[in-house]
């Protein structure tokens, strides 16, 4: 209802202004012919610029009927006797409409050129949209909503067609475009061709507007360069063809800029995946050579007759130790392999923090003799977790705790706060660089004093974060004031009191 009343009011309130300036003069009994023509003129101006065209009209005609009856000779007829009266007659006619028209032509210019102040900003707006988006999935989704939102349309689709052929369809807006695959084959076969450009929309060829049930739809071409890469779709709110080529030029960029972010990423994968290997391959040789160099020693050293019984059990001793180190190697090659294959798979028991703290210890006694190791790990709560990945992070720990700390007792303690498992593992060694905390558990990562320290892989922090994912726990790492590393494990967990056995 309101586009209909607007303009009766205006029209309302044009003829009551010329009928109060009419009766102004009739009672003030003016008889100057230009004074009051120039009144006339006034509010005739005046409508021209509030309202349209058809009422400065409208306006200019009531007031020389108005100025012809009341206040042209002779008074009270709408006859004209004096040829001056016409000509004065004529001419406040053609001054009023001319005025009329010069009015509404600024303003319509003036309207024009906010509306393209408005299109400069939501395509200012749309651009940033676009630059803040950083993710790859679904990022086509994202521009034809962003679109939608910018330009309040409420059809807008984005169709790229696909390697497999057919056409993807990525809607944006609150309605979504119903399009048969032939449509949108004849729009992108006709914007394949030779480009060209309409000076007079601004905008270059290729626009075609069909019919769907969701209404009038335009089709524009997304082109790169002069190569036409997709389709853009609107409907709802009209544009102008130059915006609407402005438009589909971002999105162009944004698909590119996609694409571009895939392929940046696939590379970064890739050079990830060559440092590993690199990484992999260089620890490895370096790891299996020292232990496969002492177990040759040693083997060799048992078939020298020279050897004594003492002698010979030593030599046994080394050889053992050395294959004990390279079946830990391996067990660790094969952690990371599970972990890289999302292959974990946590099977959950009720058991305590001391016999978790107890099963990590035992899975690497032979790195913590001669070691002064005290424990606190609490037995009268049980946890349901996976005591099997749970105590092999703990075991990670704790020989990273006795080959890193060489000196120093090392304290382990368990417990549980609230529904988690808490373990903490703490060495009186020289503690972590603040400047590798971020990279700790990196795959092969080892730092600079750890490389000075001892040999290794750098896989054990990685896979003790690896199998903690897999029950949703986590790990980190801290300094003590006192000196050393405390390193902590946190495990969601349901808890119970322990069971009694009597």
């Amino acid at each position: 209802m309101e586009p209909v009343r607007r303009p009766i009011l205006q029209a309302a309130a044009t003829l009551a202004a010329i009928a109060a300036v009419t009766a102004l003069f009739r009672v003030t009994a003016a008889s100057n012919a230009t004074t009051v023509a120039l009144g006339y003129l006034l509010v005739v101006l005046f409508v021209a610029a509030a309202a349209e065209l058809w009422t400065a009209v409208l306006a200019s005609l009531a007031a020389m009927l108005c100025f012809n009856y009341f206040f042209l000779p002779p008074v009270g007829t709408l006859t004209i006797s004096d040829l001056h009266n016409w000509v004065a007659l004529i001419a406040f006619l053609i001054v009023s409409i001319v005025a009329s028209n010069l009015s509404t032509s600024a303003r319509a210019r003036a309207s024009e050129a906010m509306d393209r102040r408005h299109e400069l900003t939501r395509l200012f707006d749309l651009t940033r949209d676009i630059l803040l988006t950083t993710e790859n999935e679904g990022a086509v989704a994202a521009i034809a909503r962003h679109v939608a939102r910018r330009f309040e349309l409420d059809v807008v689709a984005v169709c790229v067609p696909s390697p497999r052929g057919g056409w993807e369809i990525h809607q944006g807006g609150p309605t979504a475009a119903t399009i048969s695959n032939d449509e949108l084959d004849r729009a992108f076969a006709a914007a394949s061709g030779v480009v060209e450009f309409d000076a007079r929309t601004r905008s270059y060829g290729g626009h075609r507007e069909i019919d769907s049930p969701a209404g009038p739809l335009v089709v524009a071409p997304v082109r790169l360069g002069t190569k036409a890469i997709a389709l853009l779709v609107t409907g709802g709110r009209k544009l102008e063809p130059g915006a609407r080529d402005a438009i589909a030029g971002i999105v162009a960029i944004a698909i590119e800029r996609s694409q571009f972010l895939d392929e940046r990423r696939a590379a970064e994968l890739a050079r990830q995946r060559a440092e590993l290997t690199s990484a992999l391959l260089a620890s490895l040789s370096h790891d299996l050579r020292t232990p496969l160099t002492a177990i040759r020693t040693a083997v060799s050293n048992l078939d020298s007759p020279s050897l004594g019984e003492s002698q010979r059990r030593e030599q046994a001793r080394v050889a053992s130790g050395e294959l004990d180190r390279l079946t830990r190697l391996f067990e660790e090659i094969l952690d990371m392999a599970r972990i890289e294959a999302g292959a974990v798979q946590p099977q959950r028991i009720w058991t305590t923090p001391a016999e978790i703290v107890e099963a990590g210890i035992a899975h690497v006694a032979s790195a913590l003799v001669g070691r002064e190791v005290t424990v606190d790990a609490i037995d009268d709560a049980e946890i349901e977790i996976d005591p099997r990945l749970t105590s092999s992070a703990l075991a990670q720990l704790i020989e990273n705790a006795a080959r890193y700390a060489p000196e120093g007792p090392i304290a382990i303690r368990g417990w549980v706060d609230g529904e988690e498992l808490r373990l903490e593992v703490r060495d009186s060694g020289p503690g972590l660089q603040p400047s590798e905390m971020d990279r700790l558990f990196e795959p092969f990562y080892r730092g600079e004093r750890a490389r000075q320290a001892v040999s290794g892989t750098g896989m054990g922090l990685s896979i003790t974060r690896g199998l903690l994912a897999a029950e949703g726990g986590r790990v980190w790492g801290d300094n003590v004031a006192t000196g050393g590393a405390c390193f902590s494990i946190a495990v969601p967990a349901r808890r119970r009191a322990a069971a009694t056995v009597d």
